[in-house]
């Protein structure tokens, strides 16, 4: 009772703004309404979400980009419901699978760890008795280390020291880091892949479960955490950008803030490429902002085609082999949209600078490689985030959610954090922002 009542009065002092209405400065938000902190969302643009949010083309709500979610992502469900989504009715969830028509298919059984993997590898279709053992060593191999690779490497040079053969390498180990880190093995951190791995295919059954929204991504969470934020006392006030913050005795202001209101905390929940603009001229953040400058960043293209009518794909989600193309979504399957597709291109690679209309061209060329032939598309839209992750390359330097500045925090998915930007990483990041306001986490 009397932790409680502390809580109640620490939060009584507090006035705390957060920066940006994507999932992370979402995910504060909701975690410090929930705690009865008070709480003002800025967001610049008309609508929440950030770079995972609904578009509208040709009379349909699409995304900004088809995102995969997997069942390690205990802290994104866990709000999810939170903020009153019903998981079941809007997520589609499925054993982990891999398809790639005709050649490779693994599907692992509803078994308990670890007998869900060894079986799915005992079951695949398309890799030899030598490449199935090899990706068992593969994994036992880390699990010995503890999934901590003490010297980071490339994903391709741990690749090269394990003998993985070539198979393997394309069907499963690299196109699940381009998915999960959105770099390019040959230059992703082999410690961050590590990681994954340990959270997905090393744990739980349930947990390398693949996780496809079956509603569009604005529906799916900023929607929701807006209506309840609002509904637990915070404030969102959107198409309201904030141009830099300023610290002021006993708190900060911020520039834009209609009502110049001081601020206790702000949580900057912005891109990093936008951060220098809200603190450059803060002598006390120069190395944090260095820190940031540092960054690369990798693109995600989706690129989708709306047909009259169109064959069921195989699966849900479906790879494509040796083209340009990673990933094809059966909209249709997912949550109602007929003869739409949805093909998904990670990081740099040979697409890149090709016009929207020859890329388009491209993805549906090689779709009829799965589908045999089809009649042109009635209609393309393709979207392309250009710095959607930042580039997850070896020993990167990444900064802390608190800063040199008191009272002034940072979350997003590029905070520093054992995941790679992901929705995961981004939501991890704001509850742990709103704790660490609240007093319930030191970093």
């Amino acid at each position: 009772m009397r932790d409680a009542a502390m809580s109640a009065a620490r939060a009584l002092t507090m006035n705390v703004a957060v920066i940006g209405g994507g999932w992370a400065g979402l995910a504060a938000a909701v975690e410090l309404s929930r705690r009865n902190i008070p709480v003002t969302l800025f967001e610049a643009s008309r609508v929440l979400g950030g770079r995972a949010r609904a578009v509208e083309h040709n009379g349909l709500i699409l995304d900004n980009g088809q995102h995969i979610m997997i069942g390690a992502y205990a802290e994104t469900l866990r709000l999810l419901r939170q903020v009153g989504v019903d998981t079941r009715r809007h997520l589609l969830r499925l054993p982990l699978t891999l398809s790639y028509p005709p050649t490779l298919r693994l599907r692992a059984p509803r078994l308990p760890a670890p007998w869900h993997l060894l079986l799915a590898l005992a079951g695949a279709r398309g890799l030899s008795w030598r490449e199935r053992l090899a990706a068992v060593r593969f994994i036992g191999n880390l699990r010995r280390r503890g999934f901590a690779v003490e010297h980071d490497c490339s994903v391709g040079a741990l690749l090269d020291e394990t003998r993985q053969p070539q198979a393997l390498r394309r069907y499963l180990w690299e196109p699940l880091c381009v998915s999960a880190l959105n770099t390019p093995a040959e230059r992703a951190s082999s410690r961050v892949f590590a990681a994954v791995l340990r959270d997905s295919l090393a744990a739980d059954a349930g947990a390398s479960d693949l996780i496809l929204p079956r509603t569009d991504l604005t529906a799916l969470f900023p929607a929701a955490a807006g209506t309840y934020i609002a509904a637990h006392g915070g404030e969102l006030l959107i198409q309201t950008p904030i141009g830099a913050l300023s610290p002021a005795p006993g708190g900060f202001v911020l520039d834009g803030d209609p009502r110049r209101r001081l601020y206790s905390h702000v949580i900057a929940a912005v891109a990093p490429y936008h951060l220098d603009a809200l603190i450059g001229g803060i002598a006390q953040l120069g190395d944090l902002c260095a820190t940031v400058a540092a960054f690369a960043y990798e693109p995600i293209v989706t690129c989708y085609l709306g047909y009259g009518a169109l064959p069921a794909l195989p699966e849900p989600m479906i790879g494509l082999d040796g083209c340009c193309t990673q990933w094809l979504f059966d909209r249709g399957r997912l949550n109602g949209q007929r003869g739409v597709l949805a093909a998904v291109i990670s990081a740099h690679g040979s697409h890149t600078g090709m016009a929207r209309g020859e890329l388009a061209a491209r993805v549906h060329a090689e779709i009829q490689t799965v589908l045999g032939p089809l009649p042109a598309p009635d209609w393309t839209q393709v979207i392309t985030e250009r710095r959607a992750t930042f580039s997850c390359t070896p020993e990167l330097a990444r900064p802390a959610a608190t800063t040199a500045l008191a009272n002034f925090l940072l979350c997003g998915d590029y905070v520093a954090s054992d995941y790679p930007a992901t929705l995961e990483s981004a939501v991890r990041s704001g509850v742990r922002c709103a704790r660490i306001i609240a007093g319930e986490s030191q970093q």
